[in-house]
């Protein structure tokens, strides 16, 4: 006879809730190589090495200097910034791969100088389109002229002596604006963009817009001679006759800086790109470094024996080319030592210097052109030989290389020469910074975001990366002042971490209270033991004992 089945026998056992939580744990899948649609496999699977040396170009933090006495939180917040920063190098040196535009140089055949051969049979060697950036304009009535190349390479405004002021998209040859001020005109500069053109006159500085309608007329600018714009920080620098550097911050309108230089009239004026360092070059042989937050120069360097005619500093802000009156020619290294690397001595002096993107230094002698070259974008120029010789229909007045163009603007007595130098420029642009096809509602959006990135006027020194490390020294005087003012070192001992206990009795405040609790004690231990440990005052000495007392005594101390 069956029997029913007692409980507790052939009944599987209930589930308890916590196990019936848990989840079976994944199974792990053997991952194969993935296979292309043709079934093949690829020989070479994950991302593409890196070259440490190519990596390490795009660095920005230095490793070997660490941090002494920082805190946990500062340390890992260091960690975090190294990794990221290690990430972008990589990122930044795999993608240099895709740059597949590369500078190139003239060469002669065996035993040919390249300074021989003339402008014309670099026209017939180059394409149609090169060649069309090769022309002369012919306005003799008005000059000699003075020129300026746009922040992306596309326009070109000119300035004649007899007030002759013109813009136009030289690529294209299609003018912007003509107009004739009736004044002499010393100095010509675009602003940001090329829809603001700063005109130095003879009596005041003026802002025009590119159809040549004048925006401001800045009468504390007054005998401008030389101009100079700092793009990422938005300043106008004027050097003028009277010896004064004046900052205008074009964002605001507003003079940042009135500067006495002390050294007669002004006409040598340059600025760095990598540190937007001002050079001033004066009379007494002498190129002044100055910085709108120092009313004093930043540094002082004897150049020539006479006075200094031109100066020009390369994009790196690596080295600086000077000449003065006595013919010399001289390269200068800016890493600090500020020592000549390299002299010539030219037949007569050059009046007019310029650095293309590429490291080419171009040199004004009369109404010769003469272009040096070294062996790459981080190497000075050879002064032995020249790279290129050109001679112009009159005297130099201006050199200007065209940003991501092989192209040489000279303005002379005769007009404006356009020269085709291979190998000057950097072929490879970035469109999010200076993008020579960008339409009208680009540049309105990249002005917008470039004022929203401003840099401030009183960061501008000599060496910018100084601005990301930490001062040291004021932080260990920071640690001893503290240590002085409680007693004892905080830091000498790791924090006390409370244990976390049961029923809700961990809750933040009650962490915090015991925590304040302990720090308490143990200060008010530290401070005992310190007053324990100083010498104890001296007592008061004993007063001499007198036979009668005397009326004076209470005068007695």
């Amino acid at each position: 006879m069956e029997t029913a089945p007692k409980p507790g026998r052939d009944v599987p056992p209930k589930k308890n809730r916590l196990q019936a939580k848990k989840k079976k744990p994944r199974e792990r899948r053997n991952l194969e190589p993935q296979r292309s649609v043709s079934g093949a496999q690829d020989p070479f699977p994950g991302p593409a090495p890196v070259p440490v040396e190519v990596a390490r170009k795009f660095r920005r933090i230095d490793k070997s200097k660490k941090l002494p006495h920082s805190k946990s939180k500062t340390r890992s917040r260091l960690e975090v910034a190294e990794a990221e920063e290690e990430e972008i190098s990589i990122k930044a040196a795999r993608s240099e791969l895709l740059l597949a535009e590369e500078p190139g140089f003239l060469e002669g055949e065996d035993g040919e100088d390249t300074a021989k051969i003339r402008q014309a049979d670099i026209v017939e060697a180059v394409d149609i389109a090169s060649a069309a950036k090769h022309f002369d304009l012919n306005l003799r009535q008005f000059g000699p002229y003075r020129l300026n190349y746009s922040p992306t390479g596309r326009h070109l405004a000119f300035g004649g002596r007899r007030g002759h002021v013109a813009t136009l998209d030289w690529v294209t040859k299609r003018l912007m604006c003509e107009i004739n001020v009736m004044e002499a005109v010393r100095d010509i500069r675009f602003l940001h963009s090329e829809a603001l053109l700063a005109v130095a006159q003879n009596r005041w500085l003026h802002i025009y817009d590119n159809q040549g309608i004048e925006l401001h007329c800045i009468r504390r600018c007054d005998r401008v001679t030389r101009l100079e714009f700092l793009p990422f920080h938005f300043l106008l620098a004027t050097a003028s006759e009277t010896g004064f550097l004046t900052y205008l911050d074009v964002s605001v309108g507003k003079i940042m800086a009135a500067l006495n230089a002390r050294a007669g009239r002004l006409d040598v004026m340059t600025k760095n790109p990598y540190n937007a360092v001002i050079h001033l070059g004066h009379s007494n042989g002498t190129v002044s470094l100055w910085s709108p937050a120092m009313k004093e120069p930043l540094a002082k360097i004897l150049c020539h024996r006479g006075g200094v005619r031109a100066v020009a500093v390369d994009s790196t802000g690596t080295y600086m080319a000077t000449s003065g009156l006595d013919h010399q020619l001289k390269i200068f290294d800016l890493r600090g030592t500020f020592q000549p690397l390299g002299a010539r001595t030219l037949p007569q002096g050059a009046g007019h210097l310029a650095f293309s993107q590429r490291g080419l230094l171009a040199a004004g002698m009369g109404d010769v052109v003469n272009i040096w070259a070294g062996q790459g974008k981080a190497s000075p120029p050879s002064l032995e030989q020249p790279y290129l010789t050109h001679r112009l229909s009159g005297h130099v007045h201006g050199l200007h290389f065209c940003p991501f163009e092989d192209v040489l603007g000279v303005g002379h007595n005769g007009g404006i020469t356009s020269m085709l130098v291979p190998g000057a420029a950097e072929p490879n642009f970035d469109g999010l910074e200076s993008n020579p096809y960008r339409s009208q509602k680009q540049r309105q959006e990249w002005e917008v975001k470039a004022l929203l990135e401003k840099v401030p006027a009183e960061l501008i020194c000599l060496d910018p990366r100084a601005l990301a490390e930490v001062d040291v020294i004021s932080l260990e005087q920071e640690k001893k002042e503290r240590i002085e003012r409680l007693g004892y070192d905080p830091e000498a001992k790791a924090p006390f971490q409370p244990k976390p206990k049961q029923k809700g009795r961990s809750s933040t405040a009650s962490l915090v209270k015991r925590k304040r609790k302990v720090m308490d004690e143990e200060h008010r231990d530290k401070v005992r033991q310190s007053l324990e440990q100083q010498p104890q005052k001296q007592e008061k000495k004993a007063k001499p004992l007198r036979a009668r007392p005397s009326a004076l005594d209470r005068f007695v101390r």
